[in-house]
């Protein structure tokens, strides 16, 4: 889950001299920063067993979790919806998913708005929380194959998606804020553990849901095939939970009234300034120090030099998104990456959905790591690891998992089968006859290509054959006992085809078989039959999934079913019932089943290949899952500690509107990528990979001419009350998925 991690507030008052020892590690939304009422209401809350801990977090911690769920949930299994269900592109596919994604960090500055504007946090969660609820009904409904064509699945999805978007964002800023607008003041340590527990149900939530809705979307099925519907629906069904429960704590609440907005006084600071700047630019009075100083016939001076301090921290923003454009493409390339690949593990079999839940696993093993373990054991070396060092080693490490990516998926395209180009073809032969056949090609350049004679129930595995044009006749010679036949086929470039022969009392005859399938969705297997009997033949793969096979060598179409063993599928003709051992049906392999009368063994099976197995393993996607997490612990938390220290404490949620808009425009560039990028995927990995490296430098030049500001160099004296409402708080790190 690549997401931003923390916010913090840096407390003015009272602030101990050994600040970096009382450092408290919570977790906090964007509203936190925001200056607080000087006088907040007092209300007295019910005690959880008679702590200073209220009661009412209780039910926003269950809120946060259910929340959490419902949104990673539904996002774990978008990119295989839109690719297998919807039926885009992978280039599609990746492009709305990051157009999604990039919503969503556009959006909580509305809700922020709304909150310290006009509605305060408990409404503005409440009603934005049912517009949440009607989008993961309305996407759930999307899902269902028996509403509507492919145009009202579309529709539906994409009007589904807009409200999730729009609720999930309004209601990020407000909640962890909510949580800690329950304390009483003088309970910091109390609000500090609260914000860990948060945290914690934050990660809970979304480690859960990465790991389950896969599980829903695959293991379960409905309507013949993946129950999408299902895998959207649970999540849903856990945010209607998310609001009961927020909405059963309203009577123990304590709900601050809205303040006003300092994002909204920090643009209009700045549009003004602007405004006038041009409107006085041929005027004698034009010459100013800076351009911000425009705004001094509005603004107090001191909003003024708050802005200008916002400004160069905001300048320092400006190479981020890159980093999260390769962040967020853990949900949509990597995911895609993971359908070509082997998901046994031995110990487990993992659906290619399910990998993505190693990155919420390794934040909870690596936070800890690096803060008790890396980064102190750095400080003893000597090694002076900077806030901007840290934020390029970030940015470095992501880098590297994409170089890693793009390795891995060179290895997948090496161990695939190769795909026949132009004038090209291929062939294999299945000899379904009683003895053996040998196979000639009259005319053929290659007399050769089938020279040796295929016993009965034996295959010649794909010969790559060339064409004098796109479409082409071939004369196969078959000789059989003493008889020899020549029949003709005619084959087409860039296919592959399977030559079946048998025999029956007039002789011996072939069968021409386009391999239709190329590949397999999500990593699931495909089967086909070829029925010898004399009889149509019913055949029931799993609950969902049913043939029906006619006589005479008739052949059925591919059908996908879940990777696993089948030992007995039961089958029935007019007048018998029995049953079918297909075996394994591996990851991403496509087969041919052919049903046989054997005198000595009855009805059985004999399984050919169409398409091998994923052979690459998915625990080869573990190294670039390890450097992305590494580099997102770096980056993230690393850069609003650094970011947040340095703005004034009014300014505070102006940082993180703005941080949370790097996420979405990290997505925007993955968005515009994917649309006009015409490059293989390993070369585009690379192409991101490089492109941060490239920022990483340019980013380390700009931090190496930032002269950091200290605490004491803002002066609190000259703070009028008009510009800064309310009290700060206590210094507060916060550490979290948002």
């Amino acid at each position: 889950m690549p997401e931003e991690r923390a916010s913090e507030e840096l407390a003015m008052n009272n602030l101990p001299q050994n600040e970096s020892k009382e450092t408290l590690f919570a977790l906090v939304s964007p509203e936190e920063a925001l200056p607080q009422p000087s006088n907040p209401p007092k209300k007295t809350t019910p005690k959880i067993c008679g702590s200073n801990y209220p009661l009412s977090i209780v039910f926003i911690v269950t809120n946060e979790f259910c929340e959490r769920f419902s949104y990673y949930g539904m996002k774990a299994v978008l990119t295989l919806y839109f690719l297998y269900f919807l039926r885009w592109s992978e280039d599609t596919a990746t492009s709305v998913y990051h157009a999604f994604s990039g919503l969503c960090y556009f959006t909580p500055l509305l809700g922020a708005v709304m909150a310290d504007s006009w509605l305060g946090r408990f409404r503005t969660i409440i009603y934005l929380s049912l517009v949440y609820v009607l989008g993961h009904l309305v996407k759930s409904l999307g899902a269902v194959p028996v509403l509507g064509g492919h145009a009202m699945h579309t529709v539906l999805s994409m009007l589904g998606l807009f409200f999730i978007a729009l609720g999930t964002g309004g209601i990020k800023p407000c909640v962890a804020a909510f949580g800690g607008d329950q304390f009483e003041e003088e309970h910091v340590k109390e609000r500090s553990r609260f914000f860990s527990v948060f945290y914690l149900s934050v990660n809970a939530g979304g480690l859960i849901s990465t790991f389950i809705t896969p599980m829903l979307r695959g293991d379960i099925r409905c309507f013949g095939g993946d129950c999408y519907a299902l895998a959207f629906g649970v999540p849903g069904i856990l945010m209607v939970v998310a609001l009961v429960v927020f909405a059963l704590g309203s009577t123990m609440y304590r709900k601050p009234p809205p303040e006003g907005n300092i994002v909204v006084k920090v643009i209009k600071c700045i549009w003004f300034a602007i405004l006038n700047r041009l409107k006085n630019r041929s005027s004698e009075i034009s010459k100013r120090e800076h351009w911000l100083d425009w705004a001094e016939e509005k603004y107090p001076k001191q909003l003024i030099s708050e802005v200008k301090t916002l400004t160069r921290v905001l300048f320092l923003y400006i190479p981020l998104p890159m980093f999260w454009a390769l962040m967020d493409q853990q949900g949509s390339r990597w995911t895609l990456q993971a359908t070509r690949m082997n998901g046994n593990m031995g110990f487990f079999v993992f659906q290619p959905d399910q990998i993505q839940v190693l990155n919420p696993l390794l934040v909870l093993i690596f936070i800890p790591m690096f803060d008790l373990g890396i980064y102190p054991l750095v400080k003893k070396c000597g090694i002076n690891l900077t806030s901007i060092r840290k934020i390029a080693i970030g940015m470095i490490l992501a880098s590297l998992s994409f170089a890693v990516a793009a390795a891995v998926e060179i290895k997948i395209n090496e161990m695939s089968p190769h795909k026949p180009g132009s004038k090209e073809m291929y062939l294999k032969i299945l000899n379904l006859a009683d003895d053996e056949v040998k196979v000639g090609l009259m005319g053929y350049q290659n007399n050769s290509l089938f020279s040796d004679t295929i016993k009965p129930f034996q295959q010649i595995d794909h010969s790559k054959m060339l064409l004098n044009t796109e479409r082409q006749s071939f004369y196969f010679q078959l000789h059989f006992h003493n008889t020899s036949v020549t029949n003709e086929h005619i084959l087409e470039e860039k296919n592959k085809y399977s030559l079946v022969t048998h025999a029956d009392q007039r002789g011996v005859s072939s069968l021409l078989i386009k391999n239709t399938v190329t590949s397999t969705v999500s990593g699931m297997a495909a089967v086909r039959f070829i029925n010898t009997l004399d009889k149509d033949v019913n055949i029931t793969l799993s609950r969902n999934a049913f043939l029906i096979v006619g006589k005479d060598y008739g052949i059925s179409v591919y059908k996908t079913v879940e990777r696993g063993k089948y030992h007995n599928v039961q089958c029935r003709t007019q007048d018998k019932d029995f049953s079918l051992d297909l075996g394994l049906l591996d990851f991403g392999a496509a087969y041919t089943v052919v049903i046989i009368n054997s005198s000595d063994q009855g009805l059985r099976a004999w399984k050919t290949e169409d398409i091998p197995a994923n052979q690459l393993s998915i625990a080869w996607q573990v190294p670039q899952y390890m450097l992305v997490t590494a580099g997102e612990i770096m980056f993230s938390i690393t850069g609003l500690e650094f970011s947040y220290a340095q703005a004034p404490s009014s300014m505070k949620s102006v940082l993180q509107a703005a941080w949370l808009m790097t996420v979405g425009m990290g997505n925007v560039i993955v968005l515009i990528v994917a649309q006009t990028s015409a490059l293989v995927q390993w070369a585009e990995f690379i192409l991101f990979s490089g492109l941060l490296l490239i920022v990483c430098i340019i980013f380390s030049i700009m931090g190496y001419y930032y002269i950091p500001i200290k605490p004491e160099d803002y002066n609190l004296e000259d703070t009028e009350p008009s510009h800064i409402e309310g009290n700060t708080r206590d210094l507060a790190i916060q550490k979290t998925k948002l």
